[in-house]
């Protein structure tokens, strides 16, 4: 199912995938709403900056947000990321979420900034399992339920 997820995920416009990438995150539990949690920036000329999403429901922090909608096999590489490290630097921002459809090199997922920049990758395989795990794009079809006794409550005080 994950590889269709992101087959599908892929075939969106990059507006619909910046909103879709903020849309999980505040499944995920930033921010709040929608409506207040975050922003997908869907423009060219975001200066290497996708989509923001506040931390937490208060908004003490903003972290910012790359999505990456590339082809399977397309991978991203390290000067990727220090473009958005940059980018950040750019923000005075200190925490950001590169995410892709693709794959990360392994100098990629090695690079670590210098500076107090701190950056999580998200891969397609994990974001395909995240939008699955927060039912995003995907429906449950059956859900069982089997029922025992619960002897905890049949338990004498």
């Amino acid at each position: 199912m994950a590889f269709e997820l992101i087959n599908e995920v892929v075939e969106l416009s990059p507006a619909f995938f910046e909103k879709l990438v903020v849309e999980l995150l505040v499944k995920m539990g930033y921010g709040g709403s929608i409506k207040d949690a975050g922003k997908a920036m869907g423009r060219s000329g975001d200066e290497g900056i996708d989509g923001t999403i506040k931390e937490d429901k208060l908004g003490l922090d903003i972290i910012y947000i790359q999505a990456k909608r590339w082809k399977p096999g397309n991978v991203v590489g390290r000067p990727e990321i220090q473009k958005f490290v940059g980018a950040l630097a750019g923000q005075g921002a200190k925490k950001g979420i590169f995410i892709t459809t693709s794959n990360f090199t392994k100098e990629a997922t090695e690079y670590t900034p210098r500076n107090e920049a701190k950056i999580v990758l998200i891969d397609g395989h994990q974001l395909a399992q995240l939008m699955i795990d927060y039912n995003l794009g995907c429906t449950t079809q059956q859900t069982y339920e089997v029922k025992q006794i619960d002897r905890d409550y049949f338990g004498e005080e």
